[in-house]
């Protein structure tokens, strides 16, 4: 049976010295989209087996490790998918997680929901948005997410959040040569201004289904030189210690830009993230090809003190430091699909 936690604050690092800081939900296993580097059309087909709803975690199982993690000093909580908006009653578990005392509630979506869900997620209690956003032009939007989904649609969804009350965005865009590398200065000019801030990410080796190759990443460096050349910018670090995106302001104070450079400018030594998965795994990295079982010790009926010890036990013993590793060597590593994991 679970007992309630005392309150209290037991930060815990790794081998590393990282603290948990940060942990991504993954509520949901399917998506409306079939993204190629995240949920390839030739394996997400209508013949793949998504997890049964049993073996998906509750409202309640995921609110009572959220709150063993907030006492264990994560202070924001990523919800993902999969699609999280997919997730019947989604704004019901916000308003739950919105319940644990200095708890940030994040969301990452594909935006193609947002706008009917958009006043229900800001009653809730969600503190902040993330909407993926490959590229501006229908075409090669529909390239990098292989379904006919107006672009339009997702811009009508960050305009429908603004409305809520919710605070401007980050739009994240997954950088793919010969695929999209064209959509930077688009979405550079389009959001300029806005108050949006675009968040370009290096296309990564996530999983082992996305076909990833090295000489179709574009460099992060390659990306802020070709908006630089026509919106001078200047580098401003990042806002915190632990983020994952460098940041760059314009000049003429119109805004600012992100980037992750996992590839080309690892920052596994600054990494405060860990990750539920779906069906209730916890793993200590993007790159893991294991986890912690949480959910089948949820459902024997022991207390949270037992909880707590078994993820700083499994934190504590974390080296993870793929991005840093990455080699010809690691091409074939066994790892969890991102849709699983939750990016």
């Amino acid at each position: 049976m679970a007992t309630q936690l005392e309150p209290r604050y037991l930060p815990v690092v790794d081998r590393r010295k990282r603290p948990l800081t940060d942990l991504r939900v993954s509520v949901t296993d399917r998506c409306n989209f079939r993204c190629t580097y995240c949920m390839p059309r030739q394996v997400f087909d209508s013949k793949f087996k998504f997890l049964p709803r049993e073996e998906i975690l509750s409202f309640e199982e995921i609110v009572r490790l959220a709150t063993v993690f907030a006492a264990l000093g994560v202070r924001k909580v990523r919800l993902t998918g999969g699609e999280p908006l997919l997730r019947q009653g989604l704004p019901e578990l916000i308003q739950m997680l919105a319940a644990i005392p200095d708890l940030e509630i994040v969301l990452t979506t594909n935006g193609s929901l947002l706008a009917e869900k958009a006043e229900a997620l800001m009653r809730a209690g969600l503190h902040r948005l993330t909407v993926s956003l490959d590229a501006l032009d229908n075409a090669v939007f529909s390239q990098m997410n292989d379904v006919d989904f107006p672009v339009e649609r997702v811009l009508h969804g960050i305009s429908a959040a603004r409305a809520a009350g919710l605070p401007p965005a980050n739009i994240n865009a997954v950088i793919r040569r010969g695929v999209n590398e064209s959509a930077v200065l688009d979405l550079a000019r389009h959001f300029k201004g806005t108050g949006h801030r675009v968040r370009f990410i290096e296309f990564m080796d996530v999983g082992l289904t996305n076909g990833w190759r090295l000489d179709q990443v574009v460099p992060a460096s390659e990306i802020v030189a070709q908006i630089n050349e026509h919106f001078p910018l200047e580098a401003i670090g990042r806002l915190q210690h632990n983020d994952v995106a460098t940041r760059f302001r314009y000049q003429d104070g119109s805004g600012e830009i992100g980037i992750v450079a996992s590839v080309t400018q690892p920052f596994c030594g600054d990494c405060t993230r860990g990750r539920l998965s779906t069906d209730g795994k916890f793993f200590t990295c993007l790159f893991a090809c294991e986890g912690l079982d949480l959910r089948t010790q949820l459902r024997s009926g022991v207390d949270d003190d037992h909880l707590l010890r078994a993820i700083a036990d499994y934190w504590g013993n974390r080296e993870d430091r793929y991005s840093e590793q990455r080699s010809a060597n690691t091409r074939n590593r066994p790892r969890m699909e991102m849709s699983y994991l939750g990016g």
